[in-house]
């Protein structure tokens, strides 16, 4: 009898740590780690280079129709825009912007929700975003929500620029984390938000080893349970 594909789902606010945790529960658990968020950010990098406004919906709809968009694993994943590796690219703030305006149109959600359904079919994965578990795959018991205090994620990403060479300020940081917020909250389409069928954990004083292992064992427990079931 075969077993159906383990679908974890790790959604969240930017900043929480979703990336790094998504990819550690999956080398733990042996599946891939599918960053649905990177596909928003390859739309968004392919937006800004065609000069596409980020709120066309038609035109919006045909880019994500004909982009190509591929995961490479390995210790560092890298992302592939139509062969190119845009990996660092994606993650610059104009970029950051873009994504979470690309993610509010529902025609590209649709044709991006449908890979990542048929990547999980597939194979399985820990798939990480802003509705996993309530829109792209709500059947899965295995859902987690990722929060942390606003100064927290702004401070987080504050460093990560600083690591990159940047100069921002702090204060520019913690506007833009919390205008992102305000944004992926309220779209009309899939907004980010979680129910009871999430474990939420808060990241902001915990340590990624202490996020990923609660989330490993959480899920080793639960299909366990089922398993006896």
């Amino acid at each position: 009898m075969n077993r159906e594909p383990l679908i974890v789902a790790i959604d969240g606010p930017s900043g929480v740590g979703k990336s790094t945790t998504s990819r550690r529960v999956a080398r733990a658990l042996n599946i891939p780690h599918i960053d649905t968020g990177a596909m928003y950010r390859a739309i968004g990098v392919a937006a800004l280079r065609d000069e596409i406004d980020t709120h066309d919906e038609p035109a919006l709809e045909k880019l994500a129709e004909n982009t190509r968009i591929d995961f490479v694993p390995g210790e560092r994943p890298r992302v592939l825009l139509n062969g190119e590796d845009v990996t660092a690219m994606i993650r610059t703030p104009e970029v950051s912007m873009a994504a979470s305006d690309v993610s509010t149109i529902p025609a590209v959600r649709r044709c991006l929700v449908k890979l990542q359904r048929e990547l999980g079919r597939r194979s399985g994965g820990v798939l990480e975003g802003r509705d996993i578990g309530t829109k792209v795959f709500p059947e899965t018991p295995y859902k987690f929500f990722l929060t942390a205090r606003p100064e927290v994620r702004a401070k987080r990403r504050f460093d990560e620029l600083v690591a990159k060479g940047a100069s921002p300020v702090f204060a520019t940081v913690l506007s833009e984390t919390i205008a992102r917020d305000e944004q992926d909250s309220t779209r009309a389409d899939s907004p980010l938000r979680h129910d009871e069928s999430y474990t939420v954990i808060d990241t902001s004083d915990l340590t990624i080893d202490e996020v990923v292992n609660a989330i490993v064992e959480r899920v080793r427990q639960k299909a366990e349970g089922r398993r006896q079931k």
